[in-house]
């Protein structure tokens, strides 16, 4: 059932001008150069991993693969319609998120960000494209994070809008649940979650781990 619904998702998004009747423009969302988001998406984890994974990069059309991988991990850079619908980043058009989903990841939480594209570019305004994840829950259409899904934020040239380059830090990807029983966001704990998350329609919540150093080295 799941590979079907992932394969569904990647359809949709791979054919997305047979969808979107009324397609929104993605052109403050794309980078000019191809190389250039190459090397950042390859920027969000540690080289040992980046080298080879796939990277996929943002086209009029929806994300498109640019590199074939070869250990599992997928590498892209996040745009602002993957902020929290009820957060200040929401369709940012300035925010350039780097990441890398191991292969967990990349089959259970990769899905979301297809589909958020798919739905953008058929025309979805954000209350149409809440509900209808919504509905696509309830009828169990995406998936729910595997156990071991995770994923590395370690770009020293990430912008995430309003929080700006933040920290390097790792996420865990989990089925839905409550906060507290990771201690997040807890005095002098390392584990932070956006409350936000609490309104978003995916079956998820993910937990961040900031770490000590970005992803080439430096503190």
């Amino acid at each position: 059932m799941v590979k079907r619904v992932l394969a569904t998702i990647a359809s949709a998004l791979f054919a997305v001008p047979a969808l979107a009747a009324s397609p929104v423009s993605l052109t403050p969302y794309l980078m000019p150069d191809q190389a250039e988001e190459i090397a950042l998406a390859r920027s969000a984890g540690p080289a040992a991993l980046s080298r080879d994974a796939t990277i996929l990069v943002l086209t009029a059309e929806g994300y498109k693969k640019a590199v074939e991988g070869r250990n599992g991990f997928t590498c892209l850079v996040e745009r602002g319609w993957m902020a929290p619908f009820d957060g200040p980043d929401f369709m940012n058009t300035s925010l350039r998120g780097p990441v890398c989903y191991n292969a967990a990841a990349t089959r259970s939480h990769l899905p979301y960000v297809f589909n958020r594209t798919r739905l953008l570019l058929a025309g979805r305004t954000k209350d149409e494209m809440r509900e209808e994840i919504k509905k696509q829950v309830a009828r169990k259409e995406l998936p729910t994070p595997e156990t071991g899904a995770m994923s590395y934020m370690l770009s020293k040239q990430q912008n995430l809008g309003s929080n700006g380059h933040w920290h390097p830090h790792i996420m865990f990807h989990l089925p839905r649940t409550e906060m507290a029983n990771w201690g997040a966001n807890g005095e002098g704990s390392p584990v932070f979650s956006d409350p936000t998350q609490a309104t978003e329609p995916e079956p998820e919540t993910t937990f961040f781990v900031v770490v000590e150093s970005w992803s080439d080295g430096t503190p």
